[in-house]
C-alpha cells in the first residue's frame, strides 16, 4: 500500500466490471446540492459555513472543480459531525467538460492551502502528524500534492 493510499481513499471513476459491460460512476449535476441533500436527510437542523465548498480548478485543466469541507457543517448543533482528532473529511470532485462532476477522493485532514508552485496549482494538505511518521502532539504534517488527471501525486511531505 502506498503512502498516498493511506491518507486518501480514492474513489476514482475507473468503473466496475460486470461481465462485458462497464458501469461508471454517475455524474452529479452539482456536488454542493448532492452533499447538502445528504446532510438534510441525516440532520434535523443543518447549517453550512462559508468555506463548505470551494470551486477551484484542482487539476489545472481550466475547468472549475469543487472541494467540500465537512468541518463547515453544523448538524443538530454539532460542528463537523464526521471530524475526529485526525481532522475532517474533505471531498474532491472533478468537473468534466461535458458537464457534471464526479468524486475522485476523500481525505481526512485539518485544512489545505491551494497555491501556485512552478506554474502549477498544488495543494498543501495539513494533516495529522502520523502521515509524516511523527507522534501525536507533534507538528502537523504538511503534504504537497498535485492533481494530474484524476490522480493525486505527492510532491513532498514535511
Amino acid at each position: 500500500m502506498t503512502f498516498l493510499s493511506r491518507f486518501l481513499l480514492l474513489v476514482v471513476a475507473a468503473g466496475l466490471f460486470a461481465g462485458p459491460a462497464v458501469a461508471q460512476q454517475e455524474l452529479l449535476t452539482d456536488p454542493e446540492i448532492y452533499e447538502k441533500n445528504h446532510y438534510a436527510k441525516r440532520c434535523d437542523e443543518v447549517q453550512y459555513g462559508g468555506r463548505f465548498i470551494d470551486r477551484i480548478d484542482i487539476n489545472n485543466d481550466g475547468i472549475k472543480d469543487a472541494v467540500t469541507n465537512s468541518s463547515e457543517i453544523v448538524c443538530d448543533g454539532v460542528r463537523g459531525p464526521d471530524c475526529s482528532a485526525e481532522g475532517c473529511p474533505f471531498n474532491f470532485y472533478l468537473q468534466v467538460k461535458e458537464g457534471g462532476y464526479f468524486m475522485i477522493a476523500t481525505a481526512q485532514m485539518y485544512t489545505y492551502d491551494f497555491i501556485k508552485r512552478f506554474g502549477n496549482m498544488v495543494f498543501v494538505l495539513k494533516m495529522h502528524p502520523r502521515y509524516c511518521e511523527r507522534e501525536e502532539g507533534q507538528e502537523p504534517c504538511a503534504m504537497t500534492v498535485r492533481v494530474r488527471g484524476t490522480k493525486f501525486l505527492t510532491i513532498s511531505k514535511k
